[in-house]
């Protein structure tokens, strides 16, 4: 369907009833619910003298950053603080979520990258022993499904530290329980393409560390495959998160699927559109890449007859976006202002808020 040519009523603003918002965080400036809630303000502001259509915000992630929060807003579910290690096995608060049986568990709690000083990354000593003592600690408390966000890790270790950290009770939650990965990586474990080729130099490793990373990578999955007589390491995700994808698609018969196909599925996506006029979502920056399994991109396949925004903080191509089937494509940041001062959150909101109102104006 040509949405640009169906239900030319409302595109000046005018009479929406019904506005969903669902946004990714603008990395390294505002959380999803941060961009939703300035996208919402913008919204009101411009309608301020009429009656406001009914505005739903919902927090969005990939199965990276914020994962944890998008996941446990749409569920309704219960947050856990626990004791646990970070990647270099020093002692943090980390969190994780609890829906009925399920749990939810964002790895970067615990092997981030992020609580990791950048002068202290070397993904030769991280270790995911943090993940493992997340998921036995939900599981003591009765948790028998997990969804798991793989993004955002220090380590390199293809979960041979979580292994570790389960001890002999591995097994056990091998046999009692079930996984599914939110994660939009597809590279295999071992080679050029892998773990460590690929995404280790960004964790603080040289060339000759990314060698030593990918050949130990390669021998556990040897062991590993005769141990169990197949091998997941070529599997699409088994390089995500270090190689944590590896450990759950090979010791656990995980199912890796896209971070935000997996929420959208969650929260009823489908089903909370269907008498929307409009949705809005968008990212810190769109271009080519957003069209190859972004989140913008998801939710663009899941919307027919409604109007649908890309609101970005920054946009390369828009033309390949309104080809794609954006109704509109918004830049909320000025083309003078520079990067830095754009990305200080309070001058993010303000932008976006600005934008929202202009657009709603046209």
């Amino acid at each position: 369907m040509d949405r640009k040519n169906d239900g030319l009523r409302l595109m000046d603003g005018a009479g929406y009833k019904k506005i969903i918002i669902a946004c990714d965080s603008y990395k390294g400036c505002l959380s999803s619910r941060e961009v939703n809630e300035a996208i919402a303000s913008g919204v009101k502001e411009w309608n301020a003298d009429d009656a406001f259509p009914e505005i739903i915000t919902l927090e969005m992630s990939d199965g990276g950053e914020g994962m944890l929060d998008a996941f446990l807003s749409a569920m309704k579910g219960e947050r856990v603080n626990i004791h646990a290690h970070d990647a270099l096995m020093r002692w943090i608060e980390a969190e994780y979520g609890i829906v009925d049986d399920t749990g939810i568990i964002e790895i970067a709690q615990t092997a981030g990258l992020a609580l990791i000083e950048p002068e202290q990354r070397n993904p030769m000593k991280a270790t995911s022993w943090g993940v493992g003592e997340m998921i036995m600690n939900a599981y003591r408390r009765g948790v028998r499904r997990f969804i798991v966000g793989l993004g955002g890790s220090a380590t390199s270790d293809c979960g041979i530290g979580m292994l570790k950290a389960m001890g002999d009770d591995w097994k056990k939650i091998r046999q009692e329980c079930s996984f599914v990965l939110a994660s939009d990586v597809t590279n295999p474990l071992c080679g050029e393409n892998g773990a460590a080729h690929v995404f280790a130099p960004q964790k603080g490793a040289d060339a000759k560390m990314v060698q030593m990373l990918d050949d130990r990578a390669r021998k556990f999955a040897e062991v590993s495959a005769k141990h169990f007589g197949y091998d997941r390491s070529e599997a699409p995700g088994a390089g995500a998160a270090g190689g944590l994808g590896y450990a759950f698609l090979q010791y656990f018969n995980a199912e890796a699927r896209p971070g935000a196909e997996l929420l959208l599925d969650e929260i009823g996506f489908d089903a909370l559109i269907l008498d929307a006029d409009l949705v809005i979502t968008g990212e810190g920056h769109s271009d080519r890449q957003t069209l190859m399994g972004k989140l913008p991109q998801r939710i663009l396949e899941h919307v027919t007859n409604q109007k649908i925004w890309l609101v970005s903080g920054g946009v390369s191509d828009r033309k390949a976006m309104l080809d794609a089937g954006f109704d509109r494509v918004v830049q909320v940041t000025p083309e003078e202002m520079p990067l830095d001062e754009a990305m200080k959150p309070e001058v993010a909101r303000n932008n976006i808020i600005k934008a929202i109102r202009e657009q709603f104006a046209l």
